[in-house]
């Protein structure tokens, strides 16, 4: 069965995207840490990073760099944080999270529960530094 994520790519079911090319997507956490919390996944559904081959490890990183750089642009914070749990949902991601203290990062504490409007202006920022 395919992954959620595999549904946004497919657009079977609706994702706030930011970014997109040939072989990765980045789109907003529905549920996150802080504003602004994005994850960048490959377009090929592999569960586990390790797993990817390296030309596609690489590449995944590379775009990641350039979502975090337009995050910066729109969210003030002192770094972009990076997480990879994968755990939640059996398809690779990274967790791209904006960082202003190190519990910005901190996966056990309560999601943010954004509006629809919120979600949709954020995306459309971050899409514009892209």
């Amino acid at each position: 069965m395919a992954s959620i994520f595999t549904k946004i790519i497919n657009r079977e079911i609706p994702g706030h995207i930011v970014a997109e090319d040939d072989n990765y997507i980045a789109f907003l956490d529905i549920s996150p840490l802080v504003h602004g919390h994005v994850l960048v996944v490959p377009k090929k559904e592999v569960d586990y990073m390790y797993d990817l081959d390296d030309e596609t490890l690489g590449g995944l990183h590379v775009f990641a760099k350039k979502v975090a750089r337009a995050i910066e642009r729109v969210i003030p914070c002192r770094r972009i944080g990076v997480a990879v749990i994968g755990i939640e949902v059996p398809h690779t991601h990274i967790h791209l999270v904006p960082l202003n203290s190190m519990d910005d990062i901190n996966f056990t504490r309560p999601k943010l529960h954004s509006s629809e409007e919120e979600l949709r202006s954020m995306a459309e920022k971050i899409r514009e530094c892209m």
